[in-house]
């Protein structure tokens, strides 16, 4: 039996997106593992009592794979405290995921056996794991808001460019087909759409150079070096309203470009790294977004480990 995502009777639908959570199995010998996984699991359980939400996303970078001795309890480890809280959840995979013995295709299989997962099998035909688009239902029981999830990859194939990977062509052409099906349920009008995945498209360097932006920018912005259209074709759709994303550490900046809301989340695990010792900038955390039926737009803020929402930064873009 499909399960089903619906707004509330009030016409909410709260979504907790935690990013980075990087789970290590207890197995592994690093002596700061437990105390940081014990620091990320009171994070999640003080932001889910705060926000009560419909659904968490697992923004990618669920699991530090290559330092697990067993990926697939690291994943279970990270997910449990959404099953525990018996609050639906998905997530996506991230560069992280797939360094260690597990493909990210076997850790898809294995969200999809916890009882509170709500994501759904890959497409076939279509690359990568974990894509797939979930709707959430309004009152009367038609869908009122389209949820997409992408597999962003991890490194790219291709020696001679290097760096991350990118959203491949048919990951688009499949994402325009569910897009132009809700929208043909929907009378013809684009269904109301978020669209998650864990590697920053390169538009989000755009705008952060050429837009107001609020929140921080304190990585390098990790782009893959290829722009495959992914943005070209949400602006083309004129569904999806904001784009959620992980990967950068430092970076919690949301800005809007061409009608779209590029945002990053907080990490949940640490903020970053400097010359190999962890220094976080500011408190770890996660980013909340509402949703209301029947609105194209949506609110969005940082909720902090300390249970405290964040006051983010105005950026403005360089005049010249």
């Amino acid at each position: 039996m499909e399960k089903k995502l619906k707004f509330r009777e009030d016409g909410t639908f709260v979504i907790v997106q935690f990013s980075d959570v990087e789970f290590i199995d207890a197995e592994d010998r690093d002596p700061e593992t437990p105390l940081l996984d014990s620091i990320t699991k009171a994070t999640m359980e003080r932001i889910i009592a705060i926000e009560q939400p419909d659904l968490v996303v697992f923004a990618g970078d669920v699991t530090a794979s290559e330092r697990c001795k067993s990926p697939l309890q690291s994943f279970r480890s990270a997910v449990a405290v959404a099953e525990e809280n018996r609050v639906p959840w998905a997530a996506v995979f991230g560069n992280h995921d797939s360094e260690g013995t597990v493909p990210r295709n076997r850790m898809h299989e294995e969200q999809l056996l916890h009882a509170y997962c709500i994501a759904k099998a890959d497409p076939p035909g279509v690359s990568g794991a974990g894509n797939y688009v979930l709707t959430v239902d309004d009152r009367t029981g038609n869908a009122a808001a389209s949820l997409f999830f992408l597999d962003s990859g991890d490194y790219s194939q291709i020696s001679a460019i290097g760096g991350y990977d990118w959203i491949r062509r048919d990951q688009i052409e499949w994402y325009a087909a569910e897009s132009r099906q809700l929208a043909e349920r929907n009378g013809g009008m684009p269904l109301p759409a978020l669209a998650f995945f864990h590697i920053p498209l390169p538009e989000y360097d755009e705008v952060w150079r050429t837009k107001v932006c609020e929140g921080h920018c304190s990585d390098w912005i990790s782009s893959p070096r290829v722009n495959s259209g992914m943005f070209a074709a949400m602006v083309e759709m004129g569904d999806v309203m904001g784009t959620f994303v992980g990967h950068d550490h430092a970076n919690d900046y949301c800005g809007m470009l061409h009608g779209i809301r590029l945002c990053y989340g907080r990490s949940t695990r640490y903020v970053s790294y400097e010359d190999g010792v962890r220094k976080d900038k500011f408190p770890t955390g996660a980013r909340v977004i509402r949703l209301t039926a029947g609105d194209r737009q949506f609110e969005t803020w940082i909720r902090q480990r300390d249970g405290l929402v964040a006051e983010l930064p105005v950026h403005k873009p360089d005049a010249h």
